[in-house]
């Protein structure tokens, strides 16, 4: 992976974490002009928080952002493995640094703000009913989502006009991509709040263990497995759904 590859991944999943996390922080935090602005704003948000990512990123790195993608988008050939645990890194550090912004942009509003239970959801995600299986389920099955039809944009793609680089999220338009997380965070989001990458949720939950937040509370360790695992799990089984039997045998069967 080049030097250009790492700190593009980095950048763009610094913004997406910059403007996803800030979002929750102005929705959530007293005295933000955007209090209470509800789930729609931060699903719309989120999905143009992916959007702009895709945009910096796009074309120097094909702007994954997320291990779950980097792994099935290994897993469906599209990516060298070698360059997986690059990625992984990248992303990690973006969203530590996109946390750490979020926490100096909003840094007034973290004393005005007595629940500690708020201070964390603005880090990372947590379910609306504590069941850890149904809530790694939630995770994968969104993450699944995110996974497949990132793939199949990608095989509309090769069959049509390329730009970007090819063979990554850089070569679709990021609109679609970003259009895709808000359906995501609307129709599977209630349950879980739709963490869908690990990065996102486990990188800001350290950096929130580690920032002097004034009155915060635990870092929810005990659930912070399922946003890592369930999404690697989703991102997984579609890359291997997509492999051996999208790829190669429905389409083999409809093309017969």
């Amino acid at each position: 992976m080049t030097a250009e590859k790492f700190v593009a991944e980095l950048i763009g999943t610094m913004i997406l974490i910059l403007l996803g996390d800030g979002v929750v922080a102005g929705v959530l935090l007293n005295k933000s002009k955007a209090f209470a602005g509800g789930w729609i704003v931060i699903t719309m948000a989120w999905g143009l928080a992916v959007f702009s990512g895709v945009v910096v990123a796009g074309p120097y790195s094909g702007a994954h952002l997320n291990p779950a993608v980097t792994l099935g988008l290994a897993i469906a050939g599209k990516t060298p493995w070698d360059q997986v645990p690059a990625y992984w890194v990248a992303q990690f550090i973006g969203a530590f640094i996109g946390a750490t912004l979020v926490f100096l942009h909003y840094y007034p509003h973290w004393a005005e703000t007595e629940d500690p239970a708020l201070k964390l959801a603005v880090f990372c995600t947590g379910p609306a009913i504590r069941s850890p299986l149904w809530n790694l389920v939630s995770e994968t099955i969104g993450t699944f989502v995110l996974m497949f039809v990132i793939l199949m944009f990608l095989g509309a793609n090769v069959a049509g006009a390329q730009t970007g680089v090819a063979g990554s999220i850089g070569s679709i338009s990021a609109l679609p991509v970003g259009l895709l997380i808000v359906v995501i965070g609307l129709s599977l989001g209630g349950t879980t709040g739709y963490a869908i990458n690990p990065a996102r949720d486990l990188g800001p939950r350290i950096m929130h263990a580690i920032l002097p937040i004034p009155g915060k509370g635990g870092s929810d360790w005990e659930y912070a497995w399922i946003p890592v695992v369930g999404p690697l799990l989703g991102g997984a089984i579609a890359g291997v759904f997509w492999v051996t039997l999208y790829q190669n045998w429905i389409l083999k069967a409809f093309a017969a």
